[in-house]
């Protein structure tokens, strides 16, 4: 039941699309404008979102070639494969269940012979239970006070996911601040310690293994902090938990066995924030607001799963995408999310994204010999306007944009997002119709500026035809951060399936961490 190990540049398709790119060197964005059905025609529309397509430099064959090397790749087994529990993850003998999660049907899921959903409930249940408790106040700490903050402490898939939703979300937060400390850094883990009080502070400690280096000395760090400031060895279960799955490891640090919750090795680090590593997301905005978000992620799932690949957002995503990396050989991704409040996406990103795809092995153990593994950045609008954007609108590289919008504001200042969302429509559209030599001719002329018109001339010239996607969202709630969050995670699985690569190992995290152990016996 293995995935099919196939080399996409061998596929019929791939040759089409070759000849094909050939065919599109003179395609234009103005021009394939001209009709007027395209905005409709290639903008999929499902719940709250709206993934309009129609600014890149696609027409609708290359859809279709598209879709037909999708098929060809087998995409339509791989995801069948990856819901029902089959061990994809060949390299690490896993299954990749993150999908099991947030799963809202009644179906069973099943993984050597064993339903796991009763499982997830029951993690869930504990969720709901100590988060309702914390937040209500009768879950308390060493000295009897109700908690005021929550440090989480993990890194990777431990921290980004988490610390993205809370700060995504914190419009519907609770009384809690809600702290992350990730970097071994020590001066950063001192600048936290002081914004908190030990005795109504709760340490949220997330690690697999519960050995990750970094993470088990920031723990050791605030451990030795808490009992250097009025608290006992015994006092530890009251304001330490763990998410984690080496319980003996977990209970000689001192925490509770009530305080730890279960993970499972068919959950990636950088997919688990749907899990109890998401207990942070729980406490700060509440579990019904945290079961809101497993519900968004379930719907983009069962669309993913469902959907022809015509019509399926993420599909259409990840095919864009291997569209420009591998014919443009465009090496980089832009997200550019509208909203201060997704600061972190970006970054979030770029590990699950990156850690995913990175790979230059394919999975029949070859040397690839085509690009993998798109390199992502961005941030937020406007902001980036002032920042990066000149490179995109007037360098040399071709940079494919994906802009995030919401339709309405949470604090409903409409003159701001007004403003805002002005500026999301017209970079896309600058980006693929640009300005003309004889616009800018004529502006020049306009304004007085004759003496030094052609010399100023290229200077101001936007070539356009540069492409974009844009997703439009109604606002910003924890189900609809939940689909986005699927999103890319079904776009990312989707590359690494027609990249003919496993996705779900990080081999290439662990050297750097053999070679600074070895460094640290020597210093």
């Amino acid at each position: 039941m293995a995935l099919i190990k196939r080399n996409p540049t061998t596929t019929k398709s791939w040759k089409e699309l070759t000849k094909h790119f050939s065919e599109m060197k003179s395609f234009s964005l103005k021009k394939a404008f001209q009709n007027t059905n395209r905005k409709n025609d290639l903008t999929i529309k499902f719940n709250e979102f709206e993934f309009d397509y129609s600014k890149n430099l696609i027409s609708k064959k290359t859809i279709g070639l598209l879709t037909n090397l999708a098929n060809e790749c087998e995409l339509k087994d791989a995801i069948s494969k990856q819901f029902s529990g089959k061990k994809i993850n060949e390299t690490e003998n896993r299954a990749v269940l993150h999908t099991a999660l947030r799963n809202f049907s009644k179906a069973p899921i099943v993984l050597d012979g064993k339903d796991v959903m009763p499982e997830i409930k029951n993690s869930l249940t504990k969720i709901q239970n100590f988060s309702q408790a914390v937040i209500s106040g009768t879950q308390k700490g060493f000295t009897g006070k109700a908690f005021t903050d929550v440090v989480n402490i993990g890194i990777g898939g431990s921290d980004l996911g988490p610390k993205m939703v809370v700060e995504s979300l914190q419009f519907y937060k609770n009384h809690l601040n809600t702290h992350f400390i990730s970097n071994i850094d020590g001066d950063y883990v001192q600048e936290v310690l002081k914004k908190i009080n030990p005795e109504t502070t709760l340490f949220v400690i997330v690690s697999k293994t519960f050995t990750t280096q970094e993470t088990l000395t920031n723990a050791t760090t605030i451990q030795q902090w808490f009992l250097n400031n009025g608290a006992t060895k015994k006092d530890i279960k009251y304001n330490f938990v763990a998410v984690s799955t080496n319980l003996k490891k977990v209970k000689d640090f001192g925490i509770d066995k009530n305080n730890i919750f279960t993970m499972w090795n068919w959950v990636g680090g950088r997919f688990s924030l749907w899990s109890a590593v998401g207990l942070s997301i729980s406490l700060s905005i509440g579990f019904p607001n945290f079961e809101q978000l497993l519900l968004g992620a379930y719907e983009m799932d069962t669309h993913f799963k469902e959907t022809s690949f015509e019509k399926n957002i993420p599909v259409i995503a990840a095919l864009l995408s291997i569209w420009y990396n591998n014919f443009y050989l465009s090496e980089t991704e832009v997200i550019l999310p509208y909203s201060q409040y997704l600061e972190n996406l970006p970054p979030f990103l770029q590990q699950l994204s990156m850690e995913s795809n990175g790979k230059s092995i394919d999975r029949a153990g070859k040397k690839i010999k085509y690009q993998t593994g798109n390199i992502i950045w961005g941030s937020t609008g406007t902001n980036m306007q002032h920042a990066f954007m000149q490179l995109i609108h007037q360098g040399t590289k071709l940079i494919p944009v994906e802009f995030i919008g919401f339709k309405k504001s949470l604090y409903k200042n409409k003159e701001h997002h007004q403003k805002l969302m002005a500026n999301y429509h017209a970079q896309s559209d600058a980006l693929a119709y640009g300005k003309t030599k004889d616009t800018v001719h004529l502006e020049l002329k306009t304004s007085g500026k004759m003496d030094n018109i052609n010399s100023l001339l290229p200077f101001k010239i936007f070539e356009g035809n540069k492409p974009s996607t844009s997703i439009l969202i109604k606002n910003l709630n924890p189900k609809n951060l939940g689909m986005l969050i699927a999103y890319y995670e079904q776009k990312t699985f989707t590359q690494g399936i027609i990249w003919n690569i496993y996705s779900f190992d990080q081999f290439g995290v662990e050297l750097g961490k053999e070679l600074a152990s070895k460094m640290l016996k020597t210093c």
